[in-house]
């Protein structure tokens, strides 16, 4: 798949999630699982599970003296449902399939990455600083996102319960994509709890070339190509670091 360039730093204030992936994604899934073709292995269940948990937590009881609001509660359950998604898209350890649904999932609910949190508690990456508020965030669009969540709970439900004993497991192949990508990559870690670090990935073999970059992604590993003709896949790049970045493909 070829695409344009997208730069998520640019002023965009409040906007609908991206749902293009989620929606073509979902539906292959569907399908998929609808004809037999895809029956995942236990690691797409287990990731399923998690979501699911997420996808159908139910908000906090009420209590009269905490300072939290209901719209805070339903961004934060919102949230954890993005961070959860990406702690087992980036884990490795799902099929092709199933780290595209998971990788679609994440784009859609990507304007909860730092909310309700302030900038200072977000956990790094920072996928770009909405501009044209008072704190630099945009305020979701948290109807939008909470409508999603019926369909995904009745689809990663199917996907939690399909590894059953004595199943064998059938993975449908997947296309990989190819994009170009004219910003800059970040390479984040976390050396302490609440530090955050974060390093440009520059190319190994052309003394370091920041960019542009060819990306391919097999769904199982990405490559970075340079202007130089060097392909590297030793960048040390999570797959979310990129995939978040791309454009709505």
């Amino acid at each position: 798949m070829t695409s344009g360039h997208e730069t998520h730093g640019a002023a965009f204030g409040p906007r609908p999630p991206q749902t293009r992936a989620l929606t073509r994604e979902a539906g292959q899934a569907r399908q998929l699982l609808v004809a037999g073709e895809w029956r995942p292995v236990a690691a797409d269940s287990e990731a399923a599970a998690a979501v699911l948990d997420r996808l159908a937590a139910p908000l906090p009881a009420r209590r009269a003296a905490t300072a939290r609001t209901p719209a805070t509660d339903r961004d934060r359950r919102l949230q954890r449902l993005l961070r959860t998604t990406l702690h087992h898209l980036d884990a490795g350890t799902v099929s092709p399939p199933a780290a595209a649904l998971l990788a679609a999932v994440a784009r859609a609910f990507l304007p909860w990455h730092a909310t309700p949190n302030p900038p200072s508690a977000a956990a790094a990456p920072r996928y770009g600083t909405p501009a044209g508020t008072a704190d630099g965030l945009a305020v979701p669009p948290t109807e939008a996102g909470e409508a999603r969540l019926p369909d995904l709970i009745a689809l990663f439900a199917v996907l939690a319960s399909t590894s059953l004993p004595g199943t064998v497991p059938l993975t449908p192949p997947v296309e990989p994509w190819q994009v170009r990508y004219a910003g800059r990559f970040r390479r984040y870690g976390r050396p302490a709890f609440g530090v955050w670090t974060a390093e440009t990935v520059a190319c190994p073999a052309c003394g370091g070339q920041a960019g542009p970059w060819t990306v391919t992604c097999d769904w199982r590993l990405i490559s970075l190509g340079c202007p130089c003709g060097a392909v590297s896949h030793e960048h040390g790049l999570a797959l979310s670091e990129v995939w978040l970045l791309l454009p709505d493909m």
